[in-house]
């Protein structure tokens, strides 16, 4: 049995998260039943599922690395109509969605991928796998505020206004420093939104740049802004290591 949500992610027809809002829509019908109780479980090769009266079958997994330009919404598609990560991939036929986020000004490393569960582990904090961070401020930060954000700093929940919640530990290392900025390494094992942006402003020293260069195992090396590239099985299986799944450890 698995749950239905999940079933959705695997046949990469959106992430769970929308799978569930796709579900609570009344979208989702099992044996020709509308369906919109979250939790519902399936027998995957024996109910049938269809999104909006059609069929849907589970599709092999893909993984990839892209590196994302400043200017495109890591989103799969945007009601404004700005330019989206998908528009950067002309090749995959099997539908991916992004694990996580990058502002649009900000730019690097951003994994996509239609294996549901372990998109859901790389983005939990409780599987503590660092993302490396190179970020440029404006000013020369103190060695003082530095430790602080080291340590962790409180900042406005993004959600519920007022509340306030403590960043987790973070390594910070200072680069160089040249003129008026600095360019500093910085790891997270989170991914709030604009988290680095806003510690930096809460010390007094804002971003000017900011890129991902890591997500675990993987890195930017050798892949040119604006491409893609497909992960080597190795890679995967160290993502997969890393937060607890098998190699061939399926994402139901």
């Amino acid at each position: 049995m698995e749950r239905l949500h999940k079933y959705l992610s695997r046949c990469g027809v959106a992430s769970r998260r929308e799978s569930e809002s796709l579900i609570l829509q009344g979208r989702v019908t099992v044996n020709g039943k509308v369906v919109q109780e979250l939790g519902t479980r399936i027998q995957p090769g024996r109910d049938r599922v269809e999104v909006d009266g059609s069929t849907v079958n589970p599709q092999p997994f893909t993984y990839i690395a892209l590196n994302k330009p400043k200017g495109f919404i890591t989103s799969v598609e945007d009601r404004e109509g700005r330019p989206t990560v998908m528009d950067l991939l002309k090749g995959p036929k099997t539908r991916v969605y992004p694990v996580g986020r990058l502002d649009s000004d900000s730019e690097g490393l951003l994994l996509l991928t239609n294996d549901g569960e372990l998109a859901y582990r790389l983005m939990h904090p409780r599987y503590h796998v660092e993302k490396r961070y190179l970020v440029k401020v404006k000013g020369i930060p103190p060695e003082k505020k530095l430790e602080r954000l080291g340590k962790g700093i409180r900042l406005e929940d993004e959600k519920r206004k007022g509340v306030f919640r403590k960043t987790a530990p973070a390594r910070i290392k200072v680069i160089k420093s040249k003129g008026k900025e600095t360019l500093l390494e910085v790891v997270l094992r989170e991914g709030r939104k604009r988290q680095i942006r806003r510690m930096f402003q809460a010390i007094g020293h804002p971003v000017v740049s900011l890129v991902r260069v890591a997500i675990g195992n993987v890195t930017l090396e050798g892949l040119p802004k604006g491409k893609y590239r497909h992960l080597t099985p190795k890679e995967v299986a160290e993502l997969k290591r890393r937060v607890g799944l098998t190699p061939d450890q399926k994402g139901a």
